[in-house]
């Protein structure tokens, strides 16, 4: 089974912010001849990385909810200029929105088991992610969606 990691998305404020900013960084990969990979570098490396590698995602929590997800292809670890560990996370592109689902705020990554991963929104619900983020919220606080 696959094992996820979660992260806050701080700075970020929608997930159409965060979409935004995928796209430039893409755009400015293309214009590199860069291949197209989304890397989140963070202090610690999991320990746990062929459960994740191919198989996890990580989801992202934006205003205190999980509302969405990046599929991960690989975590790389390197030492930085001062002789620091820290990992790549290296995602897909693409962000998967997900159900809402409340989160309180934590430091770094944890690990997410499938089992409390919220579900993806499936191609039914599009008329629900293409909502403004301030609607889904409160339909999502009262638990409509």
């Amino acid at each position: 089974m696959a094992l996820n990691l979660i992260k806050l998305c701080v700075g970020v404020e929608t997930v159409e912010q965060l979409q935004a900013s995928i796209e430039r960084r893409s755009m400015a990969l293309i214009a590199d001849g860069e291949p197209v990979e989304m890397v989140h570098t963070t202090r610690m490396s999991p320990k746990r990385a062929d459960e994740i590698i191919g198989q996890g995602s990580l989801y992202w929590v934006i205003k205190s909810r999980v509302q969405c997800r990046q599929e991960i292809i690989d975590l790389r670890t390197f030492k930085d200029n001062e002789g620091i560990s820290r990992c790549r996370i290296v995602m897909k592109p693409n962000l998967i929105l997900t159900a809402q689902q409340p989160k309180r705020p934590f430091q770094g990554w944890r690990y997410y088991k499938q089992e409390d991963t919220p579900r993806d929104l499936g191609a039914g619900e599009t008329a629900v992610s293409e909502m403004p983020e301030e609607l889904r919220k409160e339909l999502a606080t009262l638990g409509l969606i």
